[in-house]
């Protein structure tokens, strides 16, 4: 059986939608309180999921095929570069780990996006906790994994024949 493209994007939209549901279960069942680097990692999964969607309905073919999973690929790409500034933080020394600051929702509520962007991407010391593993390896490494593969779906979605 082989998919079309309609079908490789609508894969990536199941997967990125899959995934959010695995973190709202993180966070609403298993109670894993997302810090502000895993909120931003979700927000890439998110833009990622929609584009895919958006792409899946349009149907795009050759060139536009190409465009659409460099797209895909780019949002994938962004949220994988959060994913790995994430795990740098997590392998820190502990006299390295920045210290703990202000929520997320306090910040936006308080502070300029281009100030609240700068101070979460530094990271906080509750970035750097590994609250949950799996197979040995915290939730930003599997984000990474996820991201990944979604680059590679992406790019061979786009650049196959069919």
């Amino acid at each position: 059986m082989r998919l079309s493209r309609r079908q490789g994007f609508a894969a990536i939209a199941a997967l990125c939608a899959a995934s959010m549901g695995f973190a709202l279960y993180a966070q609403h069942v298993m109670g894993l309180e997302p810090c502000p680097l895993c909120v931003f990692q979700r927000v890439g999964v998110i833009a990622t999921g929609v584009l895919a969607g958006i792409f899946a309905v349009a149907n795009p073919q050759r060139l536009a095929a190409r465009l659409a999973a460099l797209l895909v690929a780019l949002a994938a790409l962004a949220g994988g570069a959060v994913s790995a500034w994430h795990v740098y933080l997590q392998h820190l020394p502990k006299d390295q780990v920045p210290a703990c600051g202000p929520g997320l929702d306090f910040m936006l509520e308080t502070l300029p996006l281009t100030q609240v962007l700068n101070t979460v991407f530094k990271g906080s010391g509750e970035c750097a906790e590994l609250g949950w593993t799996f197979l040995g390896q915290s939730m930003p490494v599997w984000t990474g994994v996820l991201f990944i593969a979604l680059i590679a779906m992406a790019l061979w979605n786009g650049w196959r024949k069919g």
